[in-house]
Order: C-alpha cells, then sequence, then structure tokens
C-alpha cells in the first residue's frame, strides 16, 4: 500500500530537508570550491626579519612557509614585488626555557617559543588582507608557536626548531584562506 502526499507537503518536505543539508554542511565546516580567493594569484614573500639575537631562523621560517605555499595553495610564488600580494613577516621573540626538571636543577625537558607578527598586503590597494593576533602575556604577538623537546631522548635543538616552524608556516598559510 503506497501513500501519497499532497504537493504542498512534498514540496516542503524537499524544502526542509535541502536547507537542513545546507546546514550540516556550513556548520560542519565544509564549503564548495577553494578556500582560497581567486582575486589573487600570486605572492610574493620576502625573507623574515629577525628582532631576536638569535640568527637563522627566519631563514627557516621563510623556507618552511614557501614550501607551504607551494603544496597547500593556488597561489604562485615570485620572487619580485609586483605579485598581487605581498607576506611580510617578523621574528619578535625567541625564547628557550626549562619546562621541566630533575632534582638537580637539570633540565629534563625545555621549551622554544617563537613570536612573529605577519601580515598579508594586497599590492594593488594597499589593504591588509590578513593579520595574526594570539595574546601572550602582557604584550601581544601575532602568532606564536611552542615546542618542546628532550634531550635525554636525543631530541635537541634542532627538532624542537624544525616543529616550532612547521607549526608557525601552517598558521600563516592557514590565515591565507578566506574566512567562513
Amino acid at each position: 500500500m503506497r501513500t501519497h502526499f499532497p504537493t504542498h507537503i512534498k514540496t516542503s518536505l524537499i524544502a526542509f530537508i535541502a536547507v537542513l543539508g545546507m546546514l550540516c554542511l556550513h556548520g560542519c565546516g565544509y564549503i564548495v570550491g577553494s578556500p582560497y580567493g581567486p582575486e589573487v594569484r600570486s605572492v610574493h614573500v620576502p625573507t623574515f626579519t629577525n628582532e631576536t639575537y638569535r640568527r637563522g631562523y627566519e631563514l627557516q621560517l621563510t623556507e618552511a612557509v614557501h614550501k607551504k605555499i607551494e603544496l597547500n595553495t593556488p597561489f604562485r610564488l615570485v620572487s619580485n614585488p609586483q605579485a598581487d600580494t605581498r607576506l611580510v613577516g617578523k621574528i619578535i621573540s625567541i625564547n628557550k626555557r626549562p619546562a621541566n626538571q630533575n632534582r638537580y636543577d637539570e633540565p629534563r625537558e625545555l621549551e622554544l617559543s617563537i613570536g612573529i607578527e605577519v601580515s598579508w598586503i594586497d599590492n594593488r590597494t594597499g589593504a591588509v588582507l590578513a593579520q595574526r593576533t594570539t595574546p601572550v602575556g602582557p604584550q601581544l604577538t601575532h602568532a606564536i608557536a611552542h615546542a618542546s623537546f628532550a634531550p635525554e631522548t636525543g631530541q635537541s635543538m634542532a627538532t624542537a626548531t624544525q616543529d616550532a616552524t612547521n607549526q608557525l608556516a601552517n598558521e600563516i598559510v592557514g590565515m591565507m584562506e578566506l574566512p567562513w
């Protein structure tokens, strides 16, 4: 035995299911199409500057950002400032502190923190497309990454630096996505 529903109920049910489906997709974080704007095709990423006394971090971070842009975005990296956009950043703090000590006050685990300021600027209009702000302590830094390492287990400052720069590169490239 088949049940027949009036046309207005069928139409209302189809509309309800369609709206429910769209809400589920939107609420779950899914988007249709690329998460990057079609108006930007190229980006220039000059070497980040470094305001700390620890050298070499700016080169490692810039390289990590270049790789993430090439792998995860449709943007073309260009070496000249005539690109559609420019991504500029500077390292404002690098801190290494003991996170865990043994009973003789020897560090068993250390923590590396890198704080940066980063801006994505549209070269055509001069508008700032994105900036990152994360509160840390009494000051504001624009992005920060933490990495822990334990020398006793073979980890080093180099492995912690690699982890922290990868975290920052992911955050920086993530800010280039369109807002939801």
